[in-house]
């Protein structure tokens, strides 16, 4: 056992150290692992995995539950600010001084075998989570699926959110072997929900497959709604005049609608009222996902972080209305597909700030800056770099207007970035004290 290890920060640091790669999918190891820890869940589990929707899925399952009166336990990665973030018991973020005995025991419990940093502390939530004894787990999968260490735990219940390309050298070239690989967390005989509206053949053909129980939209479940309602259908119960959900922008309805399917699924397990469903929704909440936050300029905060989530960011911004000027804080990872992002948001942005991040992963600055730059075709568009996200953002702060707004995204260092100090509220700089 190493001889320093007290606090989480010691422990996140011992974590960083153990294994030569970020990334390496599989599950013997750490499968391995968990079963010496004897790790397990006593209630039923959801486990989420997709390209898109993930946290929103997951943050809309946490609020339904809790409001039916059910003790959540919900994981997911990566975290925006602080570490405790990947972790909420019963809506709150678990407390930092209560995790290192479960990343000791892990420790003891893996001999000589290497574990990635995301292994090491998602085995040490898993075993947190356990001990608090939820009535529910939801799971939100890492990268994948079927070998992402979250996939050790067997799902009472998959839901499957958009699928499109990301982290293709890790997961496949195309929708189709991304979505078999998304796929691999349904189970035979137990209910998979598939949110995406046009799936790939691949996830349907594996649930098929393997019996799962498949719920499919547009077949198992569908939604309509107007300006001011929407409504829900199912094999068996519908949900009429429900509000939109509170987290904003159009694609939320998509991953709304999967939520109530895999409520209904499991209802045998976990039967919630059309109150807790109303309610729920109406009060739900997950930052940096389209977050706009009020002020003069307004501020929009957003993870997007590839190009069918830039897509998205780009219709809501679409819909948002008239600003004079829209200045985008950008911060990115270096296997993104820049091309596609700028050319889906680049005709919204008239200002860039390209940002450095604190990760090795990330690309830098000046190489954001000139990949923009051999595809611009705006004359009143321009760019600048910065060191990190504050500062990028004190810069458009310096250069809005009260009428503007700024677009915080491309990955979650940059909104962690802007949020390390709590939520920003902006005053453009001719309206502050002095000015």
């Amino acid at each position: 056992m190493p001889p320093s290890m007290k606090t989480l920060a010691d422990w996140l640091a011992h974590a960083e150290r153990l294994h030569a790669k970020n990334i390496e999918l599989g599950l013997p190891r750490v499968r391995a692992v968990a079963d010496r820890m004897g790790l397990a869940f006593g209630c039923p589990v959801i486990t989420v995995a997709g390209t898109n929707g993930k946290g929103s899925t997951c943050a809309m399952l946490e609020s339904i539950l809790s409001e039916a009166g059910y003790r959540t336990g919900v994981y997911g990665s990566p975290h925006l600010v602080h570490f405790e973030e990947r972790l909420r018991l019963g809506g709150t973020p678990v407390d930092a001084d209560s995790l290192p005995p479960y990343f000791e025991a892990v420790e003891r419990a893996r001999g000589d075998i290497s574990l990635t940093y995301f292994e090491f502390t998602t085995l040490a939530l898993f075993a947190r989570m356990a001990d608090a004894k939820p009535d529910v787990a939801i799971l939100e999968v890492g990268m994948g699926g079927r070998l992402d260490a979250v996939n050790i735990i067997d799902a009472d219940c998959a839901v499957i959110t958009s699928i499109d390309l990301d982290h293709t050298e890790f997961l496949g070239p195309d929708r189709e072997r991304i979505g078999f690989e998304k796929a691999g967390i349904m189970r035979p005989g137990r209910p998979a929900v598939v949110s995406d509206p046009v799936p790939p053949k691949s996830v349907v053909a594996h649930g098929e497959a393997i019996g799962a129980d498949l719920w499919l939209s547009g077949r198992d479940f569908n939604v309509a709604g107007d300006r001011q309602q929407w409504s829900w259908a199912g094999r068996g119960r519908r949900y009429a005049g429900l509000a939109y959900p509170a987290l904003r922008g159009a694609n939320q309805l998509i991953n709304a609608a999967g939520v109530l399917a895999a409520l209904e699924a499991l209802r045998p397990q976990l039967p919630v009222t059309a109150q807790a469903v109303r309610t729920g929704l109406a009060l739900v909440e997950l930052p940096g996902r389209f977050q706009i936050v009020p002020g003069q300029p307004a501020l929009v905060l957003d993870v997007a972080h590839n190009g069918h989530a830039v897509a998205a960011l780009a219709e809501n911004l679409d819909a948002m209305g008239f600003y004079p000027v829209t200045h985008a804080v950008f911060g990115a990872m270096a296997d993104k597909d820049l091309a596609a992002i700028f050319a889906r948001i680049g005709p919204l942005v008239d200002r860039w700030y390209f940002t450095d991040l604190p990760t090795p992963r990330a690309a830098r600055a000046a190489d954001l800056a000139a990949a923009w730059q051999a595809q611009n075709t705006r004359a009143d568009a321009a760019c600048s770099t910065h060191a990190s996200p504050s500062e990028a953002l004190a810069a458009a702060v310096a250069a809005a207007g009260a009428a503007d707004r700024i677009v915080v995204f491309g990955s979650f260092f940059t909104v962690g970035g802007v949020l390390e100090q709590g939520v920003p509220r902006l005053q453009a700089r001719h309206l502050q004290p002095g000015a």
